[in-house]
This record gives structure tokens, sequence and C-alpha cells, in this order.
């Protein structure tokens, strides 16, 4: 069993694939976080939790009769916030009286097979309950009446727990939470580097790497999404931890919203990380016996460096995340007409497009933004979803017939949670934006938010989509988001609710795309947010592919798909070769097939020398298809250690087939270039497909080979093939 209950210790342990989690409970009825870390066979704690203090200032609770016991320095699992631990806390709830003082204490537990899921939001799921495991720990807060339940998951062949916390008003006056975590971790020191991703529109989810010190350090975002300039996910890596060796601590929240990660190191040298809904902005009512729900936070452990991290959270996703048909069945490879014509199309232009895309052998044309109202430009017609016929003569349905006759398949754009103020519905509806009384609203990309928490106005854009989708044979839908909130308030909410906006924004958009895939199980969903600034897990449970970056830049991906890899699969990372000019279309092919791979561009523009490179891409993409999407990643040399070259690698579970890519970023004058291998199987001979040599795979990960006579100029690639020799 994963999970036990050592009854005569107080003792929870959870074991999960090399990795365990210790939890205890004192005398008093604190939860305390022992452990989590390499696999333990026995639960010997005792006298593990102790934790020193030196004077007044950290109080002491006379309940607990173990000796020096405070809850300024404790482990504790969940602590509350203004009784006596004055580090970041994971709950704080304002009851009737005023006051947020906080302290839940243990009531119970439950261990069941297989998983629940927060209410109303995406998760983690185990398709046999046989695959994991879960512990449900009661707590209660006897002076306010709070019930809180923390959930925890274990996946029996990862090394993942996963969490998430339920808060039940039980008493008989209303309460605000004022936060809440998913997550909170205890670490019985603080030798950790922090790393994080940041970006911004354009250039996403770079990679930084700090040494922890005293006092705080977090990421977040207070734009309503997951945003460009942080993504929901962190990871404390041990000191001196590497690529591919030490302990690496991997953090990422499943919330497309305003989110929180933090560090916090107090004056012992202790390490508590906090992860969950961002508290600025954030005010939760409940009415006596109402209930809510965090989002789920996923905790991976991996004492095989920041690689073992990225290829836990890869596999985990990919089998326990990522839904529908598309998870497994191989995608249409696409191209997509916004580079190539932006608004300027009409039905013949796309025509014209999907006959070149035919000869090349591309599955699918997708309109992008321009086919709706009077979409001539960005300034107007979101929240018209009724075909512009000025622009396509007889209707959607007369370009999707022809389409379909050349033997393609077809998608469009949407842009749902957003409204022009020129537009019809914003003329007959305008309280349906996010607005605040007597406040002028911001405006971003001539557009405004509109009002997701609102039935009504889900309703409204839903019945628009379903109007289109049910009337014509639509593959695929790319759903964008090109701006966040401001003047989040809304008409239906007001005091106490009102700092309720933000999550029920978030838990209205899941709901509408929750609709749209259980309504059309076969439609392909890629998620969209001025390119990949609303990337994270969230979002992936709807949409198995989300557009990575608008950057579309065969170099500066390199960065952006490294960075992403840190916690997101290959099949995640929607990347495209463009007509962009720093590099021929080998290396932009060679980038973009670590993605979905496709085409941003105008195929009547290629050149013959240009389409014989192409059709040989799309061959490829078939070919390493399964490789690709679901293979296990090797990152070999990245671009922020190495400002010269990166490279990275593919290597098939079964370890039978491998696929290496190496890009130059700039020329250097290096006269001799080894390649050591990883992932392999030492024992199995690989032949080079390229040369026909053959190489043990111990030769190939120890020995390395000598790759200093392939393209090394600026902008220059090359792959190689590996694979078993039968």
């Amino acid at each position: 069993m994963p999970i036990t209950f050592i009854s005569d210790k107080n003792l929870f342990k959870l074991d999960a694939a090399g990795a365990t989690y210790v939890l205890s409970v004192t005398k008093g009825g604190y939860l305390l976080g022992l452990y989590w870390g390499g696999a333990i066979p026995d639960a010997n704690f005792g006298g593990y939790a102790f934790r020193d203090y030196a004077s007044s200032f950290s109080p002491s609770n006379p309940e607990v009769t173990e000796g020096g016991f405070s809850p300024d320095t404790a482990p504790l699992e969940f602590s509350g916030f203004g009784t006596g631990d004055f580090r970041k806390s994971a709950v704080s709830i304002r009851n009737a009286d005023g006051n947020d003082a906080t302290d839940f204490r243990y009531t119970g537990h439950r261990i069941s097979r297989g998983k629940g899921a927060p209410a109303g939001m995406p998760a983690t799921f185990a398709e046999d309950p046989a695959d994991c495991e879960t512990l449900e720990i009661d707590l209660a807060d006897r002076t306010t009446g709070a019930e809180l339940t923390l959930f925890y998951t274990v996946f029996e062949d990862l090394p993942v727990v996963t969490r998430y916390a339920r808060l039940k008003n039980a008493s008989q006056k209303a309460m605000d939470i004022e936060k809440i975590s998913s997550a909170s971790v205890q670490f019985a020191a603080m030798d950790f580097d922090f790393i994080h991703l940041y970006g911004r529109w354009g250039a996403e989810r770079n990679w930084v790497r700090s040494p922890l010190a005293h006092g705080h350090q977090s990421i977040s975002s207070a734009r309503g999404s997951s945003s460009h300039y942080h993504n929901p996910f962190a990871a404390l890596a041990r000191c001196g931890a590497d690529e591919d060796r030490g302990e690496v601590y991997g953090f990422n929240l499943v919330y497309s919203g305003s989110f929180d990660i933090t560090a916090d190191v107090d004056y012992y040298e202790t390490t508590r990380l906090n992860m969950g809904i961002n508290p600025e902005g954030f005010l939760w009512h409940l009415e006596p016996g109402e209930v809510f729900d965090t989002p789920e936070a996923v905790l991976v452990y991996s004492k095989e460096g920041l690689g073992g991290m990225s290829r836990a959270f890869h596999r985990l996703y990919l089998d326990h995340l990522i839904r529908g048909k598309y998870r497994r069945e191989v995608r249409p490879l696409l191209i997509n007409s916004w580079e190539a014509a932006y608004f300027d199309f009409d039905t013949d232009k796309l025509v014209s497009f999907a006959e070149r895309a035919k000869e090349i052998g591309i599955d699918m044309l997708v309109m992008d933004d321009g086919w709706f109202s009077r979409r001539n430009d960005d300034r107007s017609s979101l929240g018209d979803w009724w075909v512009n016929e000025d622009k396509l003569p007889g209707g959607l349905g007369v370009l999707i017939d022809r389409v379909n006759a050349l033997g393609l398949k077809f998608g469009i754009w949407y842009e749902p949670e957003m409204i022009s103020p020129d537009s019809d519905i914003y003329r007959a509806h305008p309280d349906w934006c996010l607005h605040v009384p007597d406040r002028p609203n911001s405006i971003a990309r001539h557009q405004y938010v509109i009002d997701m928490s609102r039935q009504d106005v889900r309703d409204n854009i839903w019945e628009q989509m379903n109007a289109v989708l049910s009337k014509y044979k639509i593959d695929y839908v790319k759903w964008d988001f090109n701006r966040n909130l401001t003047e989040a308030g809304s008409a239906l909410l007001s005091a106490p609710h009102g700092e309720e906006i933000f999550h029920r924004f978030v838990l209205g958009t899941y709901e509408l795309m929750g609709r749209l895939v259980d309504t059309y199980p076969d439609l392909l969903l890629e998620n969209c947010s001025g390119g990949g600034g609303r990337f994270d897990p969230g979002m992936l449970y709807f949409s198995p592919q989300i557009w990575a970056s608008d950057n579309t830049d065969a170099i500066e991906r390199l960065a952006i798909q490294f960075g992403t890899s840190l916690c997101y699969p290959a099949s995640t990372m929607g990347a495209h070769v463009s007509m962009s000019r720093r590099t021929g279309f080998e290396t932009k092919g060679n980038v973009a097939m670590w993605g979905t791979f496709g085409y941003e561009l105008d195929p009547n523009r290629l050149t013959e020398k240009d389409l014989g490179i192409v059709k040989k891409q799309v061959a490829d993409y078939h070919k390493y298809y399964e490789l690709i999407h679901y293979g296990d990643l090797y990152r070999i040399t990245d671009p922020w250690d190495n400002a010269f070259r990166c490279a990275w690698e593919f290597v098939s579970q079964d370890k039978n087939e491998a696929l290496f890519t190496h890009v130059t970023m700039r020329y250097y004058h290096c006269p001799t270039l080894i390649v050591r291998f990883k992932g392999l199987d030492p024992n199995f001979t690989y032949t080079l497909e390229s040369t026909g040599e053959k190489y043990s795979g111990a030769f190939l990960m120890n020995a390395g080979l000598n790759l200093s006579l392939y393209p090394r100029g600026t902008g220059e690639s090359f792959v190689l093939h590996f694979v078993k020799e039968n």
C-alpha cells in the first residue's frame, strides 16, 4: 500500500515510486510535515519533529506536552495565521467577529483507492483506481467552526504527490477566506536554489536559478491569468544539483488564474514553500454550510536532477492530465493562416492555401482571426460570432466544403472571453464586460474582458459558438485570450462577494471549455493567450496543446522551448515553421519538431527548394511522432549555460530508439565537438541511421560521438536518429 497510517506513532507515510512523504500528528492535534525526499523503508521518526526556540518571542502552547514545541518553529503542515506561527501561513480566515486568528487541529482521516478532484476545476486523474491512493486528513478550528480537509494522492508508478484543500463553514455564522494555499511543504534546511520561469510576450518561460536566502522569495501573477511573466511552476534544487544529478523538488499549480508561490526561510534556516491562489485581490465569502475547494498542486521529487523532475512531470501529464481523443491519437498536421494573411483573406485565398498544403502533405487548414462580424482589424466585433459573408461569400459552408473536397480538415479561431466596445453585443449589454462602477474601463488591444463569472454571459457565448460548430464540419478550435483582467468587477457580484471575481472568472472559463470539449469530443482544442500567456496545466486538462509563443523565430524559440520543457511535455508545445529569416527551413523544422509541429506561413510563397524541404519535414513528422510526443526528453546542452549551441534528445520508453537534435545559435570556433548521449540502454546496440554505423549504448553515453564535421554555422542544425539493432 503506498499510504500507511502507523497508529502507535500517529504517523502517515506516503510512498511514491522512489519518494517518501511523511506526516505526523502531535498530542495537541497539530499536523506536522516531517519529511519529503528519497524513499525510506522504515518510519523511525521519533524526535525528528523537534525544532527548538530561543526566547519568549516564539510562543509555546500548553496543550502540547512535547518539549521545545512552538508553532513559530514547528514544521506545521498547513499553518494558520495569527496563532503563534509568524512565517507565511497556508490559511487565514476572518470570522464573523472580525478577527483572523486561524488554528486547525487534526480530527480524523481516511485512506482510499483512486482520487477525486476539486469542484469545478481541472485536476489529474486515474482511469484505473488501482493506479493511485488518496489520503484525506480532516482538521478543524474549534473557535470559528471552520473544517478543513487536506487531500493527498500518490501515484504508485511516479514520484508524485498531488494535493488540494477543501474548507467548509460548519459554523452558524458567515466567514471570509482571506488566503488558502493548495499546498504547503516544510523542509528542515535552506540549502536550495529557487528555480522558476519568467518572461514576457514573445519571450516566455526563461529559466532563472538563484540561491535561497533568509526571508521570502516568490513568484506570482495578479493578472487574472497565469500570464507570460511568471509560470505557476517552481523548483527547489539542492545546491549543486544539475540536469542529471542531485535532489530536485518540483511544484506546479493546476490553475489558470492569479497565483502565488513563495519560499519562506526562517531564522533557523528551515524552509516552507506555499503555493496556491494569489491572496492579493482574493476574498471568498462562506455562508454556513458552504464549501470552498482550492486548485490542485502537483509535487514531484527527483534524485536524478532537473531532467528526472521534468520526465516525471511529463509522464504524469501525458498519462493523468491530458484527456480526450488526441491524448494518444495522432493529431492532424496543420497550417495556420495568421502570419500568411492576418485579417486580409477571403474564400479563394484560403482555398489556395489549402491546395498548396495538400501538395505538401498537410492535414488541416486553420482560419485564424478575422472571419466574423465586421472584423477586418483588431478594433471591433469580438463577441459577435456570426460569419462575415462579405469576406466569405456563401458563408462557412462554401469554404469548408472546398477545403474538405481537397482532403483537408478545417479549423477556426475564437476569443470567447473578450468583447469589443465596437460590437453589437456590447451595445446591447454594456454591463457584460468586467467593470467597476464609476470607474472608466482600461482598454487593451481595443478590447474589454467579458464577464465569464456570469452564467447568462457564458450561455450567450455558447449559443453563438454552438450555432457554428453544430452546423459545419469543424475539426479544430484555437481559443485565444489576448489581454489580462482590469477593473475586475461584476454587475452581479456585490459585497461581500466582490473580491471573488478573479476566481469566479477562471471557474467560468473552465465551465465553458468543459462544455465545448464534452459536446464535441472529436474536436482538437488548442489554447492560446497572445502566444504562451496561459501555458499551465489547468488549460492542458481541456486542450492537449497550447501555442507556446507568438515568437516563431527558430533561434529565439530554443530558450522558450527549453524553459517550457522543465515542466511540460513536447506534445503540449504548439510550435510552427514560419517565414522568419534568421535560419533556413531545415533548422526551422528541426526546432518546431520539438513540439506539436505545423506551419505558420503562406505556402504559395515557398520556392521549389523550400517545398522539397517541407515535404521531408512532413514525412519526418509522421516518422518521429510517437518518439517525440511520448518519449522521454533529455536536455543535452541548454541555451543559457552555452551561448553558442544547444541540443536535446528524445528516447523511446522501451529504449529502442533515440532522436538527437543540435542547433548552433551563433558560430564559434571550436574544432572539436564530442557529444555524450543520455537515456540509452548500455547493453543495446544502436545503428546510426544516416551512416549505418553501430555503437553500444554504453559507448554512446560514456565515450560519445565526435560530431565536429556536422553543420555548425550560425543557424545551422542537424538531427541524428538511432535505432536498436534487432
